[in-house]
């Protein structure tokens, strides 16, 4: 005796409507495959780029990891130890070690289509930034950036108008392109996992840029970036030798990462690659002390998310304090040496 099951929907019938919810739920995520594009430096893997695994495991299906540089072996086995990660693929070649996106769109565009992946996502970084818009306009994909929460495969969260509303994202094209923000996934855990390491497509592009040279600011404090304790100055400081007298001793007494606004930096106070904010570096840490730092819309967006926030400036109205943990109105020329020494006694 044989039976036509007119819609597949009855092959559930016997299910409960949560048992069948759940089961389609599984199947579906069997279908999704995400590319989460790495970073590295000089062969060595950019652990804080590892949130993209994190990401990715939220929509569920197959997890690659993709890596491309010079000698790049060390760090795909490297990130091939993360837990649920399918296959880590590699191209060694030179000319994507500096990650150049004139060079790299097309290397990661062949690389998605013989993948055949649903979702790309990298980080919201300087790196991701220019990289991720150009293969996305290849493809003929809308970009969705500065995700800090997936809802499910077509839905993302991310935040707009300096963090002061929060959009829903709802993409229905082939392929979604996803940038995330670094403090809103916490990097993949190292452990046992052994994935398959494999050779990318090299598609070998022609160079239409060259990269030139770059000058590195080298400190042996916390990478701001990724530092669980961050000080920050502000215009407040009046010069760059009072920024440097008073911030590089706290940060030093303190074990943390120096940060500047905008108004520092363009005041020269600080180096760019200090700066915090919405045009600057978005940080979460544990602690963050802004000194001198009204606290102005663009800034907050920056260091918002902080776990605990302590400020330190001589007006009462300074906008910082309406998001402050812990405030202290007075002389920061003063209060600061002070809280160095307390520290140092400590």
């Amino acid at each position: 005796m044989s039976s036509l099951i007119k819609h597949p929907s009855a092959l559930f019938g016997v299910l409960s409507r949560h048992q069948s919810q759940r089961l389609f739920a599984s199947a579906r995520s069997q279908l999704l495959s995400t590319l989460a594009i790495l970073e590295q430096r000089e062969g060595q893997l950019i652990e804080s780029s590892l949130n993209t695994f994190t990401a990715a495991g939220k929509l569920g299906g197959t997890i690659h990891g993709f890596l491309a540089g010079a000698n790049v072996t060390a760090a795909a086995e490297r990130a091939a130890k993360v837990q649920g990660i399918d296959q880590i693929i590699k191209v060694e070649n030179p000319t994507y070690e500096k990650g150049l996106p004139e060079s790299f769109a097309s290397l990661l565009v062949e690389n998605i289509k013989k993948g055949n992946y649903t979702h790309v996502i990298a980080g919201h970084t300087a790196f991701g930034k220019s990289l991720l818009p150009r293969v996305a306009a290849i493809l003929d994909s809308q970009q969705v950036s500065d995700v800090t929460s997936i809802m499910n495969e077509n839905t993302f969260i991310r935040p707009i108008y300096a963090g002061n509303a929060i959009s829903i994202v709802e993409s229905s094209d082939a392929i979604k392109f996803v940038t995330i923000r670094g403090t809103a996934f916490a990097p993949a855990a190292l452990e046992s996992n052994s994935a398959t390491i494999v050779d990318g497509v090299d598609t070998r592009p022609v160079a239409l840029s060259e990269w030139v040279s770059e000058d590195l600011a080298k400190s042996d404090r916390p990478d701001l970036a990724a530092a669980s304790k961050v000080v920050s100055g502000g215009r407040g400081l009046k010069s760059k030798e009072d920024f440097d007298k008073v911030m590089l001793p706290l940060a030093d007494s303190l074990g943390a990462a120096v940060g500047a606004s905008r108004a520092a930096v363009d005041s020269g106070y600080a180096d760019n690659s200090l700066q915090v904010g919405q045009t600057g570096k978005v940080v979460a840490p544990q602690l963050y002390m802004a000194v001198g730092i009204s606290g102005a819309i663009q800034h907050l967006a920056g260091m918002k998310d902080s776990k605990v926030i302590a400020a330190i400036n001589k007006d009462a109205d300074a906008p910082i304090f309406q998001i402050a943990d812990v405030g202290l109105v007075d002389d920061l020329f003063q209060k600061v040496p002070e809280l160095i020494a307390k520290v140092k006694d400590q």
